[in-house]
């Protein structure tokens, strides 16, 4: 019952916009900066701006003084994905705005972010319900520079920069949907896990080729970082099968050019994460306005995984003589010999 009455009030839901204020760092402090956003209550912000005070609302403000721990209670959307529903969670703002901490966290993980308190909240729920099912956890990531994506997994991003034109070894990564109509990354390498601490060495694999360079920030983000967390459970009591996928992204920052000193290929980076920035935005927009005409191809950021959010969400379960039969294709396909009993 309590599975059930969680993912209705998620459901219900569907798309839900944070807020969240950044308290000034000892650089902007020294040089006299103050914070211009003031929090109402817990849906409305007000900012100084020069043509005077403005308010927005948002299903959700955090303040300076929230911790990462009360952003993550907030956002907890792991039992949802463990249950089968597709769940996504992004960081967007400006380049410096703290959507890597809030994603990541801090170098000493003194302050973990929403990802690495996702790998441990998903194996927390799996310890706690090892009796009743057996669960699989899989995970690719990829990076999205200058238009083009990269397996975090397969590809060093500093190889792919100095050869941006060289794709002999490295496999092809596309966006596709299934019959279902999910998303997917076809050509991904995708990994194992059989713990958080091994989710985290994948994640900090993926994280030491991404593409970072300063800008406006010493080690501003150059790219849109996409990891995706496959969970699959299987019911030990009637066999059936359900699949579940998290996807949680640190969107590359939005920046003004003149603003950052960004020259050659640093300007080209920004140009191309403002269009793809500017492309998800368009989408949400539609959306949310409800409009005949969704620019879902304007750019590759994955703006399709908003369509599904919005529509009526449906676990990925499968029934046990499906599952099985999915089993012994696989086996035939491996070359193993089926017994009857598989069947």
């Amino acid at each position: 019952m309590r599975k059930k009455y969680y993912n209705m009030v998620e459901d219900m839901k569907k798309i839900r916009v944070f807020c969240r204020i950044r308290p000034v760092n000892r650089n902007e402090a020294a040089q006299g900066g103050v914070i211009v956003v003031d929090k109402i209550d817990e849906f409305s912000v007000t900012i100084d701006t020069p043509r005077g005070q403005r308010e927005f609302q948002f299903d959700k403000v955090f303040s300076a003084e929230a911790s990462q721990e009360d952003l993550f209670h907030d956002t907890n959307l792991i039992q949802s994905a463990i249950d089968g529903y597709n769940v996504c969670i992004f960081a967007y703002g400006q380049t410096g705005s703290g959507k890597t901490f809030t994603m990541v966290g801090d170098k000493e993980q003194k302050n973990p972010g929403l990802m690495p308190r996702s790998f441990n909240a998903i194996f927390d729920i799996i310890r706690e319900n090892s009796s009743k099912f057996d669960f699989k956890v899989s995970a690719y990531m990829l990076e999205l520079y200058n238009d083009r994506l990269q397996d975090l997994f397969v590809s060093p991003a500093g190889e792919a920069h100095a050869q941006p034109q060289s794709h002999g070894q490295a496999r092809r990564v596309e966006i596709k949907r299934n019959r279902k109509g999910v998303v997917f990354a076809q050509g991904a390498e995708t990994k194992e896990a059989s713990s958080a601490q091994e989710l985290y060495a994948l994640f900090q694999q993926a994280c030491a080729n991404r593409h970072i360079s300063a800008t406006m920030n010493v080690e501003s983000s150059r790219s849109h970082l996409i990891v995706g967390i496959r969970v699959e459970s299987k019911n030990l009591t009637n066999g059936s099968v359900s699949t579940g996928k998290l996807s949680l992204v640190d969107l590359a920052g939005s920046e003004r050019a003149a603003k950052t000193g960004a020259k050659d290929h640093q300007l080209k980076e920004a140009n191309s994460i403002n269009k793809s920035l500017s492309a998800l935005g368009d989408v949400i927009s539609a959306l949310s306005a409800e409009l005949p005409h969704v620019p879902y191809r304007n750019s590759k950021l994955y703006a399709t995984r908003v369509k599904a959010i919005t529509n009526n969400a449906q676990r990925n379960v499968e029934s046990k003589e499906i599952a099985q039969l999915k089993e012994v294709i696989m086996k035939l396909k491996s070359g193993q010999s089926v017994e009857d009993v598989d069947v």
